[in-house]
């Protein structure tokens, strides 16, 4: 690790997408020197990414390309490693199956290796953190899920997750390092890509408030999820690589709830009650195969991270659905 005389410096993943973004927030506001990995020269977000976090230094480079991981490795020489990048969208994932498993799950692996090679013979000079989903519980073997449920994962997101998150403990147990992975469960902001659920129905609803738009398009309103605020999930992120050692921890609220009451919600917060009218149910946003229930313990975590969520479903939903209403206003001006 550093010496006390320089700030710890912490290398980021994916740091365009909202767990990105709150992480390098979180770890400039302890005294980190940031650095982010941001691929591509035009990348859309990058612009997002240095009016958001002014001090990120970023540096370009891919999880499918080892020599740009290295390169960014040796320019930053970080002290943790969040891997937080990947294709993310569980939809798209069957549409290309095979790029979801060249970024998702054997670039776990290209990074785990960069960091090792990097490291060298002091493996202990770096701390790994991988970005584990309960997409890989998938057809749930046992409700809450837990550290120990067996994984069945139901699309090539939650495959190629997997492939990551085992080869995360392997890299651990193998060669000692200290790499930890997160089992998060959904978490959502007002950073939430418009693609996913939660902001789709947040921002459909604002732009109904506002009369720009007159119905919301939906799949399987029954489906539940364990939704929490991706603030708090971060900072369960920097707790894990702050332990002695490694290991791995599923993170959530413990509660779930339904697509339909994300949407009874999200409507309420502008006043409409009678949400059926507006909102219309589309076959083309059923999965090929549901996840129908998914629900975290993260017992583990409370009692060694000490680590609870603060924000809870209701005010998320209200704080997003707020958030987009005074972005398409700021837009319409």
């Amino acid at each position: 690790m550093s010496t006390l005389s320089s700030p710890q410096r912490a290398l980021i993943t994916g740091i365009t997408g909202q767990d990105g973004l709150y992480l390098a927030e979180l770890l400039l506001s302890k005294g980190y020197e940031v650095h982010g990995i941001i691929r591509g020269q035009n990348n859309p977000r990058r612009e997002l990414v240095e009016q958001l976090v002014p001090d990120v230094r970023l540096h370009t480079g891919d999880l499918t390309d080892m020599s740009s991981l290295m390169r960014a490795l040796s320019v930053s020489q970080p002290d943790e490693v969040y891997n937080l990048g990947a294709i993310s969208f569980v939809a798209y994932s069957w549409e290309n199956a095979a790029l979801t498993s060249d970024v998702t799950g054997k670039g776990v692996l290209t990074m785990l290796e960069a960091v090792r090679l990097y490291a060298g013979d002091d493996l202990g000079k770096v701390r790994f953190y991988q970005a584990s989903s309960s997409e890989m519980f998938g057809k749930v073997q046992e409700t809450p899920q837990r550290e120990t449920t067996l994984l069945w994962p139901r699309s090539p997101y939650g495959v190629s997750k997997v492939f990551g998150h085992h080869m995360t403990i392997n890299y651990r147990e193998s060669y000692g390092m200290h790499a930890s992975s997160g089992i998060l469960f959904n978490h959502e902001s007002p950073r939430r890509g418009e693609e996913f659920v939660t902001r789709k129905v947040t921002k459909t609803v604002a732009k109904i408030h506002l009369g720009l738009a007159d119905g919301l398009a939906l799949g399987n309103l029954d489906a539940r999820r364990d939704w929490g605020y991706a603030a708090d999930y971060v900072e369960a992120m920097w707790l894990m690589l702050q332990q002695e050692v490694a290991d791995d921890y599923v993170i959530s609220t413990g509660i779930s709830h339904s697509i339909r009451d994300l949407v009874t919600i999200a409507f309420d917060q502008v006043g409409i009650r009678d949400w059926e009218k507006y909102v219309r149910l589309d076959p083309q946003f059923l999965r090929p195969a549901e996840v129908d229930t998914l629900v975290g313990d993260s017992t583990k975590a409370k009692e060694v991270l000490g680590w609870e969520p603060k924000v809870d479903f209701e005010t998320l939903v209200r704080m997003m659905v707020d958030a987009d209403i005074e972005a398409l206003k700021s837009g319409w001006k």
